[in-house]
């Protein structure tokens, strides 16, 4: 089971036992994904050192994001913060007040999720969300800092944005991609965050029903609260009608050489 239980990390899981397209299978105990260390206890922080000897960790959080909710600093790990969304997804985030990775247990963030599920400014903003990132060159840049974080760490690495939902979603699949797993694996990794936030995420689709909301509305709250598979594969579809294929984007744009594509496979397959 990839799914961890940490006493206050949400959406948590390791990359380990999934198989690769050759028949290899990604080493366990060294890759990470989940939502932020704010709250990370002494326990979970014990386990991340103890079970995972934990060399380093990468947040994509953008610098205002990260200060509302700065991650526990554990002793010795090291701390890279590469801010993957877009500016201009930020300040229409800021602009709208409707920021995909707050949490959904809120009140207040709440009801404005129910107030802007109608909205087709803010409709158009959770669709386009994955195309703004991928094409962003500023973005691409700092996923390929990712794979090279993850190429040089001493220990085990792990990468979160807020929810480790949506950008830290894109994160593993390009990892994932230069360890050669099946894309459609790719895409039910992405795809468990929806059961880590299954009840708000039903909660809040029930209210947009009760209020008569579309089916537009109800793939905002599902993009917003869980993640849109639907959007992610558009996303994976881009990156293939644009640059060929997901492994030569890696390389190309986020420069990702083959050479150390084949160390990280070294490194983290067996």
């Amino acid at each position: 089971m990839r799914t961890l239980p940490f006493e206050a990390i949400e959406n948590a899981r390791e990359l380990g036992g999934l198989k690769t397209r050759d028949g290899r299978t990604v080493r366990r105990g060294m890759l990470i994904r989940c939502g932020n260390l704010s709250r990370a206890t002494d326990a979970d922080q014990e386990r991340l050192l103890r079970d995972f000897a934990l060399s380093d960790v990468v947040d994509f959080r953008f610098p205002a994001e990260a200060g509302r909710d700065p991650d526990r600093i554990i002793p010795g790990v090291r701390y890279t913060s590469l801010s993957t969304l877009p500016q201009r997804m930020i300040d229409g985030f800021s602009q709208g007040r409707v920021d995909g990775d707050e949490q959904p247990g809120n009140a207040e963030f709440v009801n404005l999720l129910v107030h802007y599920a109608a909205n087709p400014g803010a409709q158009e903003l959770a669709r386009q969300l994955y195309p703004a990132i991928l094409t962003d060159p500023r973005s691409q840049r700092y996923y390929g800092d990712f794979l090279r974080t993850v190429l040089e760490a001493a220990g085990g690495v792990l990468w979160h944005c807020s929810q480790g939902k949506d950008r830290a979603g894109l994160a593993t699949a390009f990892l994932l991609t230069v360890l050669g797993v099946d894309r459609q694996a790719i895409i039910d990794d992405f795809d468990l965050s929806n059961e880590g936030f299954a009840i708000p995420l039903a909660m809040l689709s029930q209210k947009v029903r009760d209020m008569g909301g579309d089916q537009d509305a109800l793939d905002f709250i599902q993009a917003m609260v869980g993640v849109s598979k639907k959007n992610f594969v558009r996303g994976l579809e881009l990156v293939d009608a644009q640059y060929g294929t997901l492994e030569s984007y890696i390389t190309d744009r986020l420069g990702f050489s083959p050479a150390d594509q084949e160390r990280l496979r070294a490194k983290y397959l067996e």
